[in-house]
């Protein structure tokens, strides 16, 4: 990766010889470029806010940013990436979308997110910090970047306009305007599931901006609690990439002894769960985890793993995460242990799940989606 501070090799993380993808595009390379050329003062406050693996942090090191992150592949790509660069990773400070942002931001960078609520709600917890003489910038792939996300900086920054486009990557320039009216931010958003879904039927959901179907019930979810198990004499439980913990929420009231793990790797998704299943009344015997899937589990110490996997990596097609999260599955279950998951028909997890377990059974299907078992022998 070529910046206007020097060449960098960064990676992706979980680091895999075999990825093709990279961990950076021509959005951050304009940028960052544009940043160099009109000589864009990096001596105030200098915010990230949405930094794919870290590249942009990484070449900006010397200028000791901020970045603000729902990720936690993010973090820890953005920790390998200064160590690669061989800059001291105390230089960047790291936070979450769920942290107290900087009171003051003088420099504001923006990668767009794939959602327009994540950027909403972070252009409105950011506002307060944004003062007239900062200068925000947001960055993108042309297809990334829509009327909608124009309006959206405008809104609640200032006045808004885009570059030209080169190499597919346009930039986003906002004047920010104190004297806005600041507005309420809605997130997180809370609505009630319907009657006919199991256990969690008429509970309310809660979520934060970004994570999946925020703001109702998607059909893939719908489909999975109307056929999940009864998880009696399933001690143990996760809630693999749990997004608003609705599943495992579920799995909790059917089974008050269970104990029940959700795990994600956007701080927005765990903060959702938590809250979804506070307010369902569920037993207290939870836990929350932000991380790489079933990393730091013990080998051989779950009963029951429910997942429902990505198969996106930003805007990139992938089955990488799946796999990790079936290989981590297996080597988390315990003799007799079952994975339960519930994908697009047409992603064939079957092949992958008799891989490695040997077994996969088709518990329930319909014309766009299946639920598979799994069993540790």
């Amino acid at each position: 990766m070529t910046t206007p501070w020097g060449e960098l090799d960064p990676i992706r993380f979980p680091e895999d010889p075999r990825e093709r993808l990279r961990a950076w595009d021509a959005s951050d390379e304009y940028l960052l470029r544009h940043l160099a050329d009109e000589g864009v003062p990096l001596s105030g406050t200098v915010v990230v806010l949405g930094d794919r693996w870290g590249a942009l942090v990484t070449a900006l090191a010397a200028h000791r940013p901020v970045q603000i992150t729902d990720s936690h592949l993010t973090q820890e790509a953005t920790r390998a990436n200064l160590a690669r660069a061989g800059v001291d990773p105390a230089t960047v400070e790291l936070l979450t979308t769920q942290d107290a942002p900087p009171g003051r931001i003088d420099v504001l960078l923006v990668r767009v997110p794939k959602s327009l609520a994540l950027l909403e709600d972070q252009l409105l917890r950011l506002a307060p910090a944004v003062h007239a003489g900062t200068v925000v910038v947001g960055t993108g792939m042309v297809k990334e970047i829509h009327t909608s996300t124009l309006k959206l900086f405008e809104r609640i920054l200032g006045p808004t306009r885009t570059s030209l486009a080169e190499k597919k990557a346009r930039l986003i320039f906002c004047s920010p305007d104190p004297e806005r009216p600041r507005e309420t931010n809605p997130w997180p958003y809370s609505y009630r599931l319907p009657e006919d879904i199991g256990p969690v039927s008429g509970r309310t959901v809660v979520n934060h901006a970004g994570v999946f179907c925020a703001d109702r019930l998607d059909i893939g979810t719908r489909f999975f609690l109307r056929h999940l198990p009864d998880g009696r004499g399933a001690r143990r439980v996760v809630d693999l990439g749990c997004g608003n913990g609705v599943v495992g929420t579920a799995l909790a009231l059917a089974d008050p002894g269970a104990e029940v793990l959700f795990v994600d790797e956007s701080f927005q998704a765990v903060a959702s769960a938590e809250a979804t299943y506070r307010a369902s009344g569920a037993p207290a015997r939870a836990g929350f985890r932000v991380g790489d899937g079933l990393e730091g589990v013990p080998d051989g110490s779950v009963d029951l793993v429910l997942t429902n996997p990505p198969f996106h990596s930003h805007q990139a097609t992938t089955d990488a995460t799946a796999w990790r999260m079936f290989t981590g599955a297996r080597r988390a279950l315990g003799p007799g242990g079952e994975l339960w998951v519930i994908g697009n028909r047409h992603l064939g997890y079957h092949v992958k799940l008799r891989r490695l377990f040997g077994n996969c059974q088709l518990v329930a299907g319909d014309p766009k989606f299946v639920v598979l078992r799994a069993v540790r022998e």
